[in-house]
């Protein structure tokens, strides 16, 4: 399966990467070229890095900083914001004559 189709970057070539010592998109991204183009596989990418024991990346050491909850954890849902009020209306309604 391809993981950056910009640069045509399979999964396995990932794989190959983090294997040969690869431990951030970054790095990754100079053997390959994965990642930077236009940025949609990183998230891949760091998924990859994440399941073979890589660092997490630095949101969600940020994150665990902070002390906000785990992606991963289950955890009720949120309270749902109250809607704001419409705005008024930019343009008066036409009136019939």
């Amino acid at each position: 399966m391809y993981v950056c189709m910009c640069h045509a970057v399979t999964e396995d070539q990932v794989k190959k990467a983090i294997d040969a010592g690869a431990e951030t998109p970054r790095q990754i991204a100079r053997g390959c070229k994965a990642g930077t183009d236009c940025g949609s596989c990183v998230r891949r990418i760091q998924a990859l890095l994440g399941e073979h024991g890589a660092r997490p990346c630095p949101t969600a050491r940020l994150a665990a900083k902070l002390g906000l909850a785990d992606p991963q954890a289950q955890a009720a849902p949120a309270p749902v914001a109250a809607a704001a009020p419409a705005a008024p209306a930019l343009v008066a309604p036409l009136r019939a004559a």
